[in-house]
């Protein structure tokens, strides 16, 4: 009850002072009146009774305060009044309230959108039930793993799956999942759904509730399931059909094949894969009716399924690891593929299964981007450390004009205390508004970051709305900021002896030279700091000029790449593909515009890779060597530029039935040590899941070039002909150079097309944006470490220019003093520059010492770069030094323009 009263006593002292005040009047008059009757009773008058009692208990005036400052209220409201004379002098000063609220936008606003990507790519856990319970049950080595992995993620076969399904007691519950993509609307060009192959207990395993009717069962889920139904997710149902109150009973068409829509997600789920996002998901045994062929249910080479279990209640991961190394080897021997290489099925049966956390899901982002996040993260809290020392600058030199006023609080009694917390009281608020407007540019700026992340056919999914990390975050980064910048400031106006400022002037006081030094330092901070980051900066920049100048063996650009899903609707069989493609890829050649044209498997820098051990026919296999192989048709060579050394291309007569034959490049020839004329030569492939080992003759050679990424070195490769597969696959990827601007190649080759046959999906993208998305991470750390470097530059600048001014109204005596008895104009200019030159070369030292031990971080995402690149290094020092010259050739050239008679008597 004491505290209730306490605060209604607070309160109303608030809100009803005058009141207040009158009662404490009343109250301190009463016991005057009190005092003086007894004073009376002694033979005193009235008056001198009064008198008396008034000497006795002093100043009531000062008792009424002490009174009034007892109570919590008394803080509050002095701190209103802080606030409200901090907005007053903040008002009167617009310029440097906008340069301080920007600087700390950018600085905070920067950091918070770097760090909420990093929470959502890294520290999110999924939305689900208990995700701390979920576990990935993966292979422990992929050692002598063989056939066709469709993921970067360590994914198991169907079979795999469903052993482990049916046979284990280790969790609650497994489940397993893919994604893919399906075809929405039959003919024309493709529009795509983001789709998910889910196993029946899949959503119960993760404990997603549905929002309009209901999920998969185990009974959904078993082979010659058909298309038993979907279960889209809430962004598809609010996007694709508007949020529709009853979307339960209606149809999708899912490559070509009608469905029913059974179930809606919640809004915050959005699978398990971080940086994706679902729209419709359908059980794992409709792969075999959406898939007209190639079905991977009973494909034991290809790997393709992520699995995830949910521990029981109480277990740990240590004891369902022990349980898997229990019940691997019966797994691995009941699930072993009858095709699986002879070399290779030692390495099938000792694989074993294990499992790593899972509450946070999977991603790709994770592994591409973590360090670069983190690289990036720590570059914007430079950029915000270089806005702090700004600001300290600024407000030192604020205190030091205030210097009188607090001069002459101190002398009239206020504590020192209560000058650091009206000055803090003016920080603490400059970071709130600064903060405020960071939250907003971080979400901008996230978002833009998202965008840069993802691509056009392939958009990156992250939610990004502000948890309690984020903002525990934003908030920790204003609070360390106004102590960073606000803290100095108030310090040294509290040490201010009052007897010496009243002796002094405002100007004797602000050249006390341990302040000037404070600022000097900070200047030196900036500087070095600024030149850390222009020089990660130029690095970042000089690595990405390297790669896009590379020599990569074939032209980037005016290449078209088509992609074609000739045969699910056709229904073309086996025996009629190649002569269909090559009819397709001669009416595409007889366009008017089209120079050349050619089929490719796996297109050049997409990422994608296949690679098997060949050695020269008639030797022993353990003298061969891993190479990289692509499957193109003849014409593929022009159409991307790549140049023919010796031999012929592919023609007609390279056929299923011929010879096998191949075209290779100069590192394989080299290194599987061919001589100087390879052609005719022959060489071996290792037995595949799906091929037996063949022997191939070489019919040309072409000059190396780049397979899946920019930065890896030239390694062999084969080609072999695309008409002498057995099984052509039902897609087909063509590469088109045209004469013809691309938006008229699009135009023409979709008009064939759609003549040929209007069932036949078709996309386009330039090959240059291949190249161009092979290059995300590396793009975006040059623009956003060009950004934030060009940001501390124009700081430091900034910072100098304001130090240099400082300097020039301190020394404005001085100066006049030496122009008087006959200094040159070049004295005085070379006076004021040699400090100048002295903060900035303190500052370029400091700075290229710490650039060079941070660049060694970054070490692994340079090309072609050192991190003590000597020529990054000097364009670095010239160019910060330049700018910085620059700054301070202002305020020096206004010691040029001193009236000497005029700064004599500036005292």
């Amino acid at each position: 009850m004491s505290l209730l009263r306490n605060v209604a006593r607070g309160l109303r002292s608030l809100f009803r002072k005058e009141q207040v005040d009158r009662e404490l009047d009343e109250e301190v008059g009463a016991y005057l009146e009190m005092a003086a009757a007894e004073k009376m009773k002694d033979g005193l008058s009235q008056k001198e009774a009064l008198r008396a009692v008034r000497l006795e208990q002093g100043n009531l005036e000062v008792a009424k305060e002490v009174v009034r400052s007892a109570g919590w209220e008394s803080f509050v409201e002095t701190l209103w009044k802080d606030l409200h004379h901090t907005v007053r002098l903040l008002r009167r000063s617009p310029i440097f309230t906008t340069v301080a609220i920007l600087s700390l936008a950018l600085g905070i606003g920067a950091n918070t959108a770097i760090f909420q990507l990093i929470d959502a790519v890294r520290l999110r856990s999924l939305p689900v039930k208990e995700p701390s319970q979920l576990v990935t049950v993966q292979l422990a080595d992929k050692t002598g793993i063989r056939g066709h992995q469709t993921t970067g993620y360590s994914v198991l076969t169907n079979a795999i799956w469903e052993k482990l399904r049916d046979n284990q007691d280790i969790f609650s519950g497994v489940a397993a999942w893919d994604s893919n993509n399906f075809g929405l609307t039959p003919g024309g060009e493709v529009r795509l759904a983001q789709g998910l192959f889910v196993s029946g207990d899949f959503f119960r395993v993760l404990g997603v509730q549905p929002l309009m009717g209901r999920v998969f069962t185990a009974a959904d889920d078993r082979r010659g399931c058909g298309l038993p139904g979907a279960v889209i997710s809430y962004a598809f149902w609010q996007r694709e059909l508007g949020g529709d109150p009853a979307p339960i009973g209606r149809k999708l068409t899912l490559n070509n094949h009608p469905t029913e829509i059974i179930g809606v997600t919640p809004p915050g789920f959005f699978g398990v894969e971080v940086g994706s996002s679902y729209d419709v998901a359908v059980p794992i045994c409709s792969q075999a009716i959406l898939w007209s062929e190639g079905t991977w249910l009973d494909e034991g080479s290809v790997w393709w399924l992520n699995v995830v279990g949910r521990l029981k209640p109480g277990a740990t991961r240590e004891q369902a690891n022990a349980q898997l190394a229990v019940i691997s080897p019966q797994i691995f021997q009941a699930t072993l593929p009858s095709n699986y290489p002879a070399e290779n099925v030692k390495d099938y049966l000792k694989f074993k299964l294990t499992t790593v956390p899972a509450g946070s899901g999977v991603s790709w982002l994770r592994k591409e981007y973590s360090d670069s996040l983190s690289l990036l993260l720590g570059t914007a809290g430079l950029v915000l450390l270089i806005a702090c020392a700004n600001l300290a600058n600024l407000m030192l030199a604020r205190a030091t004009a205030r210097t009188q006023e607090f001069s002459v609080r101190l002398a009239l009694g206020a504590p020192r205390s209560r000058l650091i917390r009206q000055l803090m009281t003016e920080s603490v608020l400059l970071a709130l508004l600064g903060g405020s407007l960071g939250m907003f540019l971080a979400r901008n700026l996230s978002q833009f970051l998202v965008a840069s992340l993802g691509t056009e056919g392939d958009p990156l999914f992250l939610d990004l709305r502000p948890e309690w990390r984020v903002l525990a975050f934003t908030l920790g980064l204003a609070t360390l900021t106004c102590l960073l910048f606000g803290l100095a400031p108030g310090l040294r106006a509290s040490r201010i002896s009052p007897s010496e400022a009243f002796r002094t002037n405002s100007r004797t006081v602000a050249s006390d030279r341990g302040q000037f030094g404070l600022r000097q330092l900070l200047v030196v901070s900036q500087v070095a700091l600024s030149f850390v980051l222009v020089f990660g900066a130029l690095l970042f920049a000089g690595s990405l000029r390297n790669l896009l100048t590379i020599d990569t063996g074939f032209l980037q650009q005016g290449v078209l790449v088509t992609d074609l899903d000739l045969f699910r609707r056709l229904n073309v069989p086996y025996a009629g593909r190649a002569a269909f493609k090559r009819d397709l890829l001669e009416r595409v050649r007889a366009l008017p515009s089209v120079v050349s044209a050619g089929e490719v498997e796996i297109l050049p820098l997409s990422g994608s890779s296949s690679s098997n051990a060949v050695w020269i026919e008639g030797s022993n296999r353990t003298n061969g060597l891993e190479s990289r192989f692509n499957s193109i048709s003849d014409g593929y060579f022009k159409a991307m530029g790549i140049a023919l050394l010796a031999g012929r291309d592919f023609n007609d007569a390279d056929t299923a039935s011929s010879r096998k034959v191949a075209i290779v490049n100069r590192s394989f020839v080299r290194n599987l040590g061919l001589g100087s004329n390879p052609v005719g030569r022959t060489f071996r492939r290792e037995a595949t899941p799906t091929e037996p080992e063949q022997s191939f003759e070489i019919v040309g050679v072409v000059v190396d070039t780049k397979y899946s990424t920019l930065r890896e070195e030239f390694s062999p490769i084969a080609f072999i002909c695309a008409a002498q597969d057995a099984q052509p696959d039902p897609s087909a990827e063509v590469v088109i150079r045209s004469t013809a601007p691309i938006s008229e190649t699009v135009s023409d080759v979709r008009n064939l097309v759609a003549q040929v046959s209007p069932l036949i999906t078709i996309g386009f993208h330039p090959f240059e944006t291949t190249v161009l998305e092979g290059l995300m991470r590396e793009r975006l750390m040059a623009r956003l470490s060009g950004f934030f470097g060009l940001l501390a530059t124009l700081m430091a600048a900034l910072g100098l220019y304001g130090v240099m001014s400082y300097l020039v109204a301190r020394r404005t005596n001085e100066i006049g003093i030496r122009m008087a008895l006959g200094a040159q104009r070049r004295d005085v200019l070379f006076l004021v520059l040699r400090d100048a030159a002295l903060l900035l070369a303190s500052g370029l030292v400091v700075g290229a010492v710490l650039s060079v031990a941070l660049a060694q971080t970054a070490r692994a995402m340079l090309f072609g770069l050192k991190p003590t690149d000597p020529v990054v290094l000097l364009a670095t020092v010239g160019g910060l030094g330049v700018i910085a010259l620059l700054a301070s050739f202002l305020p020096a050239r206004r010691a040029l323009s001193i009236d000497p008679m005029v700064a004599l008597r500036y005292e």
